[in-house]
């Protein structure tokens, strides 16, 4: 299995209403380290899991509406608890919805949210023929 992994990070606002987070029932920050890995058993045409600047933008492009932002007031995430975990789907369907066309493989999506804790979410982007 082959890979390529591209960083980023974002910084958020956030309150996770229920009883099971204890302080963090409260409005405050995280700053996420954000990974996205592509895997793929086989290299394309270029010799290339994929191309790296394509697979940085895109990142980029769905961590963008998020940064800086309070996440208790963005209408996508009304009702929902946005854990880590819950993000880190977010960010691999995100990314997965624009790849469907240009990538076939897995992605893996790792938000690392302390030195000692981070959530991921995997799962497989199948090649969309037109």
């Amino acid at each position: 299995m082959y890979s390529v992994i591209i960083r980023d990070h974002m910084m958020i606002a956030h309150s996770l209403d229920s009883e099971a987070f204890g302080p963090a029932q409260k409005l405050h920050g995280a700053t996420y380290v954000v990974d996205a890995e592509f895997k793929s058993e086989r290299l394309d045409e270029n010799s290339i899991v994929i191309d790296i600047d394509i697979a940085t933008k895109e990142l980029q492009k769905a961590l963008a509406p998020l940064k800086y932002q309070n996440l208790d007031e963005l209408q996508q995430f009304e009702g929902k608890l946005t854990t880590t975990e819950f993000l880190a789907k977010y960010v691999h369907d995100t990314i997965s919805g624009a790849m469907k066309d240009r990538f076939s493989g897995s992605l893996k999506i790792t938000l690392g949210e302390s030195h000692v804790a981070w959530a991921t979410y995997e799962a497989p982007i199948e090649w969309r023929s037109f």
